[in-house]
């Protein structure tokens, strides 16, 4: 009974976007492939990378290659089982880059930058629940489509930028930058729903593309810093 009850809630179907039709596994063609966006991404963050041994970014490298595979998956199957595979890897990598963020673009320690990561966490969980309980619920729906999740990313990327433009300026326009294309992003999922009677296909396929630009984007400002620190090291290194 218990088994039975488990199987159910993870097969069920979720049909979230506006071009599925039905339940088959080919009902998002176009939401599922332009998932290629995260593969060309991870590809050419991994090919700047060239021989260097940058552990931080190779993570994020092989995040977004998860993060493509899981949206597939979700976007293929679409139930309850492949919408975790979608969701959880997309969690990692935000949590991920903001350590990396505070060490690499605002010079946190490794105490700092961790306790800087849970207060980040903290800080989602509150505005996602704001947004629940002081828009979604007396709205009675939710006007940006379950996007609320990610606001708390986009803020980061937006503060952080801001918070390094006296340290690095080069590095706080590029995070601006990703920033931009973020906000573009999270309006195209927004509208995915709204937009259905007049375009049956959605826009959720452009949240792929610009999803996919957004985290090359970071990935290669953290590679450029890194490159940059690593240069400074070297330089300190011969004086000394």
């Amino acid at each position: 009974m218990a088994s039975g009850a488990i199987e159910t809630s993870w097969f069920t179907p979720v049909d979230a976007y506006c071009e599925r039709l039905d339940p088959s596994f080919w009902s998002e063609p176009v939401n599922a492939l332009t998932n290629g966006a995260f593969f060309a991404a991870g590809i050419a963050a991994f090919l700047m990378l060239r021989d260097r041994r940058d552990w931080p970014v190779r993570l994020l490298v092989g995040l977004t290659f998860l993060i493509g595979a899981g949206s597939f998956l979700f976007h293929t199957f679409a139930n309850r089982w492949s919408a975790l595979a979608d969701v959880v890897p997309i969690g990692i990598f935000i949590l991920v880059y903001f350590f990396i963020a505070m060490r690499r673009f605002l010079g946190l320690s490794l105490v700092g930058a961790a306790g800087a990561t849970i207060g980040f966490q903290g800080f989602a969980v509150l505005v996602t629940w704001i947004w629940r309980n002081a828009v979604v619920t007396p709205l009675g729906f939710d006007p940006i489509n379950g996007s609320a999740g990610y606001l708390p990313a986009l803020i980061a990327i937006m503060g952080v930028g801001l918070a390094a433009m006296p340290r690095d300026p080069a590095t706080a326009r590029r995070l601006c930058v990703a920033g931009g294309v973020f906000t573009l992003s999270l309006a195209c999922r927004a509208l995915d729903a709204r937009i259905c009677g007049a375009v049956p296909l959605g826009s959720h396929f452009l949240w792929h593309l610009l999803n996919g630009t957004l985290l090359f984007l970071l990935m290669r400002a953290a590679i450029i810093r890194g490159r940059a620190t690593a240069v400074g090291q070297g330089r300190a290194a011969v004086r000394a």
